[in-house]
């Protein structure tokens, strides 16, 4: 049983320590969609099915495996496959995942709100705490509760 126990453990710091075997980058990892329109593929190659296209410039995208030139990405929604390296960018954005999401001056409820952003809109992701990340669209800023968008791991931090 101990056995188990300390593979289990291994397996789990392996897992969370994962490299794409092409680029060296952590996996699973987000990025943004470059172009305004992307094949995704059933597997890493021009000659493989085009499940559906991708329309939307700056959508955040997890990338979960590399092969070669091409990555397998999922979205918000979890649908994905595989798509061409040249068509997402590490420029890193943010959904927001709930209507009127309101925006602080500073990490902190209390602080004044500067902005209220839609259901469903894209940001720029700036710098993230534990619990909160600033983000910006359409000219305006502020901090979001991390659990309020989709494109940033929870434990994730960034300066």
């Amino acid at each position: 049983m101990a056995l188990c126990a300390a593979l289990a453990g291994t397996s789990e710091a392996t897992a969370a320590d994962a490299r794409g075997p092409v680029t060296n980058l952590p996996l699973p990892r987000f990025v943004s969609m470059k172009a305004s329109e992307a094949n995704v593929r059933r597997g890493p190659s021009l000659t493989h099915r085009i499940d559906w296209v991708f329309k939307r410039r700056g959508m955040p995208l997890e990338v979960t495996a590399e092969f070669g030139h091409w990555r397998r990405v999922r979205d918000h929604d979890n649908a994905g496959g595989w798509v061409h390296y040249t068509l997402i960018s590490g420029v890193r954005t943010a959904l927001v995942e709930e209507d009127m999401l309101t925006v602080h001056a500073r990490p902190d409820t209390t602080s004044p709100v500067t902005a209220a952003f839609e259901l469903g809109v894209v940001a720029r992701l700036g710098d993230c705490t534990i619990d909160w990340c600033e983000i910006s669209a359409g000219g305006y800023s502020g901090w979001a509760p991390k659990t309020k968008i989709w494109g940033v791991r929870p434990d994730e931090i960034r300066e």
